[in-house]
């Protein structure tokens, strides 16, 4: 879930409501071209091996798509394999304690990628803190918020910090300079403005920022979100939005073959690309950025995938071998 699109909401005894996720109007030109994107990652799945560098092009979508609170029934949990997650014997993520040493010799040694796993486990706690107003260059919005979990409470910020360990882990073994937002390393946050400024100092040659959304039953796949283009107040995306589009459709096709998972079937059109210019992380940034939702928490079969240990490797397999057809073109 979009981590600064709507405000938290902490648990309660309440049943969890679903939200309906609203599409932006396709032009005729986008939607004559869905059918071809899909069919072109397909086949480019089946097709391609693991060395092809250059996923097809895609064409991102016009939808607004929105986030939810997380359900009543959320709770904290350990950044790791939950209750609900069948062990598939997938290697543990390495390097889940401290920053590992990059390999010096890489095909990514000297790039510097900043992971920012979305929300914080701690927010849950911390209500008040992440209800906080911040600029986030055209208005003000929360800080953060606790994110939103599958039906069984599996939570958005455990499975973001799993996969962006996991991440992390395979970038530095390329040779990149790894740098998290957050490692369960602080109480709550950081909030939205600060994230962007960590990218922003770090002076990172690409930025990701992992989540998972929180759609209805029945919207299943993934999606990248991309910067908009935004200049107003503290606000300019005008030198990164070229770049973040092709970092995201990079990352949107390796995640096909990494995953087998299709693109989202209510966001952005059959395209896996939807553009928005409403997040503080992305219109506060300085360096190429963008979202990966890599599927909905409270659909059934999309939580079986997002809750198993080995998919979630494939998932950052997917997101790293984007990363890395992005930074080596």
């Amino acid at each position: 879930m979009s981590y600064d699109s709507k405000p938290p909401t902490p648990p309660t005894t309440s049943a969890p409501s679903s939200r309906r996720f609203g599409r932006g109007s396709a032009t005729v030109a986008v939607a004559a071209l869905v059918p071809a994107a899909l069919a072109g990652w397909l086949v480019w799945q089946v097709t391609s091996g693991p060395g092809d560098s250059d996923p097809p092009e895609v064409v991102p979508g016009q939808s607004q798509s929105r986030s939810v609170a997380p359900p009543a029934d959320a709770k904290p949990s350990a950044p790791t394999t939950p209750p609900d997650s069948p062990s598939t014997g997938a290697p543990s993520p390495s390097g889940t304690d401290k920053d590992e040493k990059p390999n010096a010799t890489g095909p990514l040694a000297g790039k510097v990628v900043v992971v920012d796993p979305g929300h914080n486990p701690g927010n849950f706690r911390h209500t008040r803190e992440i209800n906080k107003l911040v600029n986030v260059g055209t208005h003000r919005k929360e800080c953060d918020t606790t994110g939103t979990s599958t039906n069984a409470g599996y939570t958005e910020a455990s499975f973001t910090l799993d996969v962006s360990r996991r991440l992390r882990a395979l970038l530095e073994k390329q040779g990149a300079t790894v740098k998290l937002v957050q490692n369960e390393d602080r109480p709550y946050g950081p909030c939205v403005d600060e994230r962007a400024r960590i990218g922003n100092e770090a002076k990172a040659d690409a930025v990701v920022s992992v989540h998972a959304d929180g759609s209805a039953v029945g919207n299943r796949g993934f999606h990248v979100i991309l910067p908009a283009l935004v200049k107003g107040g503290a606000a300019d995306t005008t030198k990164i939005v070229d770049p973040s589009r092709e970092l995201g459709t990079r990352i949107a096709g390796k995640f096909v073959q990494a995953t087998g998972s299709a693109p989202s079937n209510y966001v952005g059109d059959g395209t896996g690309l939807d553009v928005r210019k409403d997040l503080g992380g992305l219109n506060l940034s300085t360096v190429p950025k963008v979202f990966v939702e890599c599927g909905n928490m409270r659909d059934p079969k999309d939580a079986a995938l997002l809750t198993n240990e080995g998919w979630r490797q494939k998932a950052a397999q997917g997101i790293a071998d984007g990363i890395g057809s992005y930074l080596e073109r």
